[in-house]
């Protein structure tokens, strides 16, 4: 009887734009993958107020409260906002980066960047690491996020990348080292203008004391250090120092990653907690992965979605950056690395490293609104990552790794309401996750029924 309360309920309350509005949310009647890692839980009600999570429970246990208005969750799985853990706002898929870096450089602030962050947000983005860019744009950028100016997911950002020595024409965006104490400034610039993360590269390039400098600093300035993982020594270099997370799978053509360095890597992850807390790696399979694929069928490249935000010249110029898919300079080893790729993530992750779902997304062809759902399936369907696995690799651990898993990354009480649901089983079909039917964010509704929900986007 209580059950059938809550449907008649539900099936009289409709998913409006007045939703979007309220101060106490229900959620009711989905099953909620709450990203904690066990059973799932069915007939879901989650009491959200102020943007804040206050209850979890079922339809059985867990009665509405009076004034919260009810949005149907039936027929859905429910997860945690979704994290992007290798973003690049600066960019929106554009094959020539020197053209762009140019063409672009003065309007990242004002189009390029908030036309990628509201992409993510309606991909089910709530949480992205932006590593990157320009630091006054990245500061501009995240704070109108922040204080509602724009629409976007909460963002942990680097601003520009520290490194031995910045390539020419992208010095607002990388900068170079020159000993100790010019890297210590440079991570206190970065720590005083309210970066959350070092993006370092190039590690093995710089004398050790500087490297160590940088990751050191960092630390003491509450930072987290990601770090390139592209070649042997920039590994070696990273566990040396003391790094926290490495990206991309690396090492271009190579079979596998070196003997030495996999038994770097497992004494590395059995300190544990000892040495700060597990070994974070980001792979950044899928735009390797599904190239092939992408130059067989490109029709994927023509979606509406990565377009939103962005002026008609600067969608002109990318579309037409991209007519020739299968014939991009930056893509011609891929096919070469696509066979390492099984090899490597089943290397690491007997390691005892733990993955975090990030793409490097907005790299040339690959687009913000497809890049994280595309990771996620290649994990699930090509590298034998449960689908659980998966989830918690987008949602409760990249909490952990940035240190704010007491605000998010679960479905739980006390935490922010960042929350998306789709139609059907995610955990036996991943591929859902390409068509987010809701997303919320700090308890405001920005997708309902697929679509965005525009008054609250604007």
């Amino acid at each position: 009887m209580i059950y059938l309360r809550y449907l008649l309920i539900i099936l009289c309350a409709s998913i409006t734009n007045t939703v979007a509005y309220a101060e106490q949310t229900a959620l009711v009647g989905g099953r909620l993958i709450d990203g904690f890692g066990h059973q799932p839980i069915a007939n879901s009600v989650i009491l959200v107020k102020d943007g804040i999570i206050q209850q979890v429970g079922t339809v059985a246990t867990l009665p509405v409260p009076k004034g919260y208005q009810i949005v149907s969750t039936e027929g859905m799985d429910v997860l945690p906002g979704l994290w992007e853990n290798h973003a690049h706002l600066m960019l929106n898929g554009h094959s020539d980066y020197e053209h762009w870096d140019k063409a672009y450089i003065n309007r990242l602030a004002d189009e390029i960047m908030p036309a990628s962050a509201v992409q993510l947000l309606l991909a089910g983005i709530t949480s992205a690491r932006d590593l990157g860019a320009p630091l006054d744009d990245t500061i501009s950028v995240k704070k109108r996020i922040e204080d509602g100016s724009i629409p976007g997911p909460n963002l942990y950002v680097s601003g520009p990348f520290l490194q031995h020595e910045a390539y020419p024409g992208t010095e607002q965006f990388r900068w170079g080292i020159d000993g100790v104490r010019d890297a210590k400034r440079k991570v206190d610039k970065l720590a005083d203008a309210g970066m959350d993360i070092i993006k370092l590269i190039d590690q093995d390039k710089m004398e050790l004391e500087e490297a160590q400098a940088i990751v050191d600093q960092a630390h003491k300035r509450g930072m987290k250090v990601v770090a390139h993982s592209h070649r042997p020594n920039e590994i070696r270099r990273g566990l040396q120092i003391g790094v926290d997370n490495f990206e991309h799978t690396g090492l271009t053509t190579s079979p596998e990653y070196p003997e030495d360095i996999i038994t770097m890597l497992k004494e590395r992850t059995a300190t544990g907690r000892v040495a700060g807390g597990p070994l974070f790696w980001t792979p950044t399979v899928e735009g390797l992965w599904n190239y092939p694929a992408t130059v067989a069928n490109p029709e994927k490249l023509d979606s509406h979605c990565w377009k939103r935000g962005l002026k008609e010249d600067t969608i002109a110029d990318i579309k037409g950056s991209l007519r020739n898919v299968g014939q991009l300079d930056y893509m011609q080893l891929t096919p070469l690395r696509k066979p390492t790729l099984k090899r490597k993530i089943a290397q690491l992750r007997d390691a005892g490293v733990v993955f975090l779902v990030g793409t490097d997304s907005g790299i040339p062809a690959k687009f913000h609104c497809q890049s994280t759902w595309n990771e996620m399936a290649v994990w699930v369907d090509e590298m034998n990552i449960s689908a659980m696995d998966t989830i918690r690799a987008a949602t409760y651990w990249p909490a952990v790794m940035m240190g704010v898993h007491d605000k998010t990354g679960t479905v739980s009480a006390g935490k922010a309401a960042d929350i998306i649901a789709v139609h059907g089983d995610v955990l036996r079909y991943i591929n859902l996750l390409q068509r987010v039917d809701f997303v919320m964010k700090a308890g405001v509704i920005y997708k309902s029924d697929g679509k965005p929900v525009e008054a609250n986007l604007n």
